[in-house]
């Protein structure tokens, strides 16, 4: 099998770790990266760990810092968080030949998700994560792929990628065919290992991960609970409950429909254990977090199709407040007494 030439657009947990693996498995990897995230690659590529202690280095991957105009790649991967696309998107056609594929790898509601919908909403901006439109506007509709991450995987270091389990990539063309063009990328990605079928009902999917997300992040995050931990406790289950059945309402509304009851996403969730949502990791280390695209979208959606959303309206506030707290420079606290 040929091989691609791939960019990958975040070197972090995720970018990071697909990026290394495509290169194992003989693809030409370069990524997009800046500061010392682009030294340690040109230095030394990436290093891979695994839970056991050990690690591999992948040295034949490239890093620039931005595209002269003369380079094109077959495939484009978006890895970065939701609220960094905005800062990219501009940069991205350049990048492109005219087959070029833009693969989304975020978390939530893509900011592609009206396109090729249909109906009333159809190719609508989700303002949540695409405020005005910009990314939509720099990144043609034709060229994207949705995709679905179910990896589970750390960035410990610049370059450096902890990966704690799951390999399992879900790729699917918005308008719901089976592309021969997403054929090809589900391909490559399974040649590297990944579980990576193409599905037709990728909206589907994206609201089953966003069904926990939206819940289970922001609530771990404001209430510094594990996933077991929020399931365990009688408060912390019933909120997280509500709020699914909300956003079940708001995605029935547009056609979606889930294949499990709350409860046994709720139990799926408790059996994962003392895990940390990625949320939580990213408030424990000062680091913004992806409210707008994991709650905030689903309220704006809620407000579309007219079904009110109260427990995650109030959640998301909460959250937004949190957010605005984490981004603020650190203010040295007052001294006591006078």
């Amino acid at each position: 099998m040929s091989h691609s030439r791939i960019c990958i657009i975040g070197a972090g947990a995720i970018g990071g770790y697909v990026g290394a693996r495509l290169a194992q498995a003989g693809e030409d990897v370069t990524f997009l990266a800046r500061g010392r995230t682009l030294e340690a690659i040109r230095a030394g590529g990436i290093e891979l760990g695994d839970p056991d202690g050990s690690a591999t280095r992948i040295a034949n991957v490239r890093a620039i810092e931005g595209s002269d105009g003369r380079e094109r790649f077959d495939v484009v991967l978006l890895a970065l968080k939701t609220y960094q696309l905005a800062g990219v998107a501009s940069r991205v056609e350049a990048l492109c030949h005219d087959g070029t594929v833009v693969v989304t790898m975020q978390n939530g509601i893509p900011f592609w998700y009206f396109n090729g919908h249909g109906g009333p909403l159809a190719g609508r901006a989700i303002e949540s994560v695409d405020p005005g439109g910009a990314i939509r506007d720099a990144i043609p509709a034709r060229r994207i792929v949705g995709c679905v991450v179910y990896i589970a995987s750390e960035l410990v270091g610049p370059g450096r990628i902890l990966h704690r389990s799951n390999d399992r990539l879900l790729v699917g063309e918005p308008d719901g065919s089976a592309s021969e063009r997403a054929q090809r990328l589900a391909t490559r990605l399974e040649h590297a290992g990944f579980t990576a079928p193409v599905i037709t009902d990728i909206r589907n999917e994206i609201w089953l991960k966003v069904w926990g997300n939206l819940s289970f992040n922001p609530v771990s995050a404001l209430a510094r609970a594990t996933l077991s931990g929020i399931c365990r406790h009688p408060e912390g289950r019933a909120l997280v409950s509500q709020m699914m059945a909300e956003a079940a309402e708001v995605a029935g509304k547009l056609g979606v429909t889930f294949r499990m009851p709350i409860e046994k996403r709720i139990e799926g969730a408790a059996r994962v254990g003392d895990h940390k949502t990625s949320m939580l990791q990213d408030v424990e280390a000062g680091r913004a977090i992806e409210v707008d695209a994991l709650v905030g979208a689903v309220v704006e959606l809620g407000g579309l199709v007219g079904v009110p959303t109260p427990t995650i309206t109030a959640i998301y506030q909460a959250a937004k407040l949190l957010d605005a707290t984490l981004r603020r420079p650190s203010v040295p606290p007052a001294s006591a007494g006078g």
